[in-house]
């Protein structure tokens, strides 16, 4: 009996393994693809497939994109808009998650039922009253104004995941806090702030990749180009007659967006598991 469940254990575990590698190369293969085609000339990523030039790999292509003067500041705007709307969500949602979390109101259930209802709206569908509410603050064409645009889409999901961080922690620690005399903001920004960073790094993360890749809202609400996000300009990177596309810009241009985003989830990605669990099991 001991050597059959000897032998199921090892059969479990080599399934599970070979699961884990299948499902790594599942996601991998898209990113080493792309990398390898950023790195290929246009004129090989539009021939038929050939092995004798498949491998002929270059940096051509990216010599070339940060040679155009408005890929760099797309960029730069990008990152602006993203870490901008990445903060600002976390401390809305932080602020919001605590007062429903943590007190009890009248109408408490109704407000917090009805931004989850938000979260079935799809944004398209609110764009032309969003960017007339914009345009009358004189905010379209600003990246501040691009900003609050995000954050107002990404809140719901944040004041959800920080109202579960919220619930996840004992009342008795809010108790000790109060004892010792200290009040809401001190208890949030002392006691339970460093318990909830899960749910804050989680917010933050979906806020950034959620306005880092975004596109049809700056194309609506930016109309200069100085202040083009980077997928609204890689849309122009178009080169030759007629309007024929050079591919390998397009690739290493994807690439360039794609880095922040694997390198901010690996980095966070205890975090972001973690935030999302929370609350799952209670006691």
């Amino acid at each position: 009996m001991a050597t059959r469940s000897r032998s199921e254990n090892q059969v479990k575990i080599f399934l599970y393994v070979l699961a884990a590698v299948l499902s790594l190369l599942v996601f991998v293969t898209p990113l080493v693809w792309a990398l390898l085609r950023s790195l290929q000339p246009n004129a090989v990523i539009t021939a038929a497939p050939d092995r004798a030039t498949f491998l002929h790999l270059t940096a051509d292509n990216f010599h070339h994109i940060s040679a155009i003067g408005n890929i760099p500041r797309a960029t730069a705007n990008s990152l602006i808009v993203a870490v901008g709307t990445a903060v600002l969500t976390a401390l809305l949602a932080t602020a919001a998650g605590y007062g429903f979390g943590r007190f009890r109101f009248r109408g408490s259930g109704v407000a917090f039922g009805l931004i989850l209802i938000t979260l079935m709206i799809p944004f398209q569908a609110i764009l032309t009253p969003l960017f007339l509410e914009l345009n009358a603050m004189r905010l379209t064409d600003n990246l501040v104004g691009l900003i609050l645009f995000y954050t107002t889409v990404n809140l719901p999901f944040g004041v959800f995941v920080m109202r579960t961080a919220f619930a996840s922690v004992p009342h008795e620690l809010e108790d000790a806090a109060n004892v010792d005399g200290a009040g809401p903001v001190r208890t949030l920004t002392r006691v339970l702030r460093p318990l909830v960073v899960p749910g804050m790094a989680t917010t933050a993360l979906y806020a950034f990749l959620a306005s880092w890749t975004e596109f049809l809202g700056a194309l609506t609400f930016l109309t200069r180009q100085e202040l083009y996000t980077l997928p609204v300009m890689l849309l122009n990177l178009q080169q030759g007659a007629y309007g024929s596309v050079d591919y390998g810009l397009l690739a290493a241009g994807a690439v360039i967006a794609m880095v922040p985003c694997v390198v901010l989830f690996v980095a966070l990605q205890r975090y972001y598991v973690a935030g999302l669990s929370a609350g799952a099991v209670k006691g």
